[in-house]
């Protein structure tokens, strides 16, 4: 199998653990255990957990001590076991723990997967800018068929979503073993810092204006990263207590509905080389901002009858508001850090985003929605949708005129050195 073929089959596996039970685990935890929307927000709180210190960890690790893929691998199969013991937890207090391990495990192998997938590739002579995307958009393909997987065969409230996850984990992890070997870069000298030897010297980063910057704009993004999957599937499902769309093929296929989201995400992957080296990495991450607003925006006028229209909108919105961030997120840390402290400055992108603007983002959306949208258990979508819309515009703003980052055409170009 060519290099190119086996790290798209690790992207597919990589997001088809997650899609099985992501999307869906509301209707699980809702409709089958009928337990709080209290404790489901501190569900979604453990991604935000595990982002914040695993991801900055793990790197270190790879960075300085164990091959990455080995490192990936071993991190997949904990992962699945978690998987597989959750169908068995019967309160939430218990399910927040095992599902909390199963993410302090699946988290970093997300930046663990970029980093493999650099490494290989660049020692491949393959031009990252170019060949990556291509390989990452299978990710969301796998994403997208573990989605189908589970409402088609009936179990979008069903334990065995966990069951499928924890399958695709267990052989990923696997797989893993067969990548070629991603060895540490063991650069470090004899007469290095205590902190150095741990690698924490990719925290410095933190003492350049525009790294700092761009780390606090990727936490105060990331707060908005995770609100749709938290609530888009229970938004669309919720139309069922209005008579005139209780039937609607929405309400019945939520989960494919909410699809179109990272359908949207496969053609807007494929897109990002053309807008980073036409736009420049400020530019095509200041579009992501402003397409969350539209993505928010776009659902607050939305219903399953005339105003589906924009439902579907707002899910091909959401590829080019989650790529372009992400992705071009990812590429503007590889092009501006140190080869020595790469995987760690990938974590560290990662503990931001999906780690302190996951976790804050997730317990203060639930609080602002339960004080102030929710009305005798009746939540008011319209206005939660649009005060996100408004959040997202004030940091897009923020970001346009802090971040100073002069566009060269052939900046891209140095992710490959």
């Amino acid at each position: 199998m060519s290099i190119k073929f086996r790290l798209t089959l690790m992207s597919f596996l990589q997001f088809f653990v997650w899609g099985a039970w992501l999307i869906t685990v509301g209707n699980y935890w809702f409709g089958t255990k009928q337990w709080s929307g209290e404790q489901f927000g501190a569900i979604f709180s453990t991604l935000g957990l595990s982002s914040i210190v695993m991801p900055a960890i793990t790197g270190i690790i790879a960075d300085k001590w164990i091959n990455a893929e080995k490192l990936y691998g071993v991190l997949h199969i904990l992962g699945g076991l978690a998987l597989l013991y959750i169908p068995q937890v019967d309160n939430p207090t218990a399910f927040y723990y095992v599902i909390f391990g199963a993410m302090l495990c699946y988290m970093p192998t997300i930046s663990l997967s970029n980093s493999v997938a650099y490494n290989i590739l660049k020692n491949n002579k393959y031009d990252v800018v170019k060949v990556f995307p291509p390989i990452r958009v299978w990710g969301t393909i796998g994403f997208i068929a573990a989605m189908w997987i589970t409402n088609l065969t009936g179990n979008k409230s069903s334990a065995n979503m966990f069951y499928l996850s924890a399958l695709a984990a267990f052989i990923l992890g696997i797989y893993s073993f067969t990548l070629p070997k991603c060895p540490p870069q063991k650069t470090i000298s004899q007469k290095a810092s205590f902190a150095e030897q741990l690698g924490l010297n990719a925290f410095k980063l933190f003492s350049s204006y525009k790294m700092a910057l761009f780390f606090v704009f990727s936490m105060f993004l990331g707060g908005a990263l995770q609100l749709t999957n938290m609530y888009g599937d229970v938004y669309l499902s919720e139309f069922a207590k209005v008579p005139q769309y209780a039937n609607s093929f929405v309400v019945k296929y939520s989960t494919i509905i909410m699809s179109i989201s990272q359908i949207s995400e496969t053609l807007f992957i494929l897109a990002i080389p053309f807008f980073l080296k036409r736009f420049g990495i400020k530019q095509v991450m200041l579009i992501s901002m402003l397409a969350w607003v539209l993505r928010f925006g776009l659902f607050a006028f939305g219903n399953p009858v005339d105003g589906l229209w924009m439902i579907i909108m707002s899910c091909i919105v959401y590829g080019m508001a989650f790529d372009f961030f992400n992705i071009s997120g990812s590429l503007f840390v590889e092009t501006t850090t140190d080869s020595k402290i790469r995987s760690s400055a990938q974590g560290l992108f990662m503990m931001m985003s999906n780690g302190f603007g996951a976790f804050f983002g997730g317990l203060l959306s639930g609080m602002v929605i339960d004080k102030f949208f929710t009305h005798d258990g009746i939540r008011d979508w319209h206005n939660i949708w649009l005060s996100f819309a408004v959040y997202a515009l004030v940091i897009a703003v923020l970001f346009a005129v802090f971040f100073k980052h002069k566009h060269n055409p052939d900046e891209v170009a140095n992710v490959n050195h």
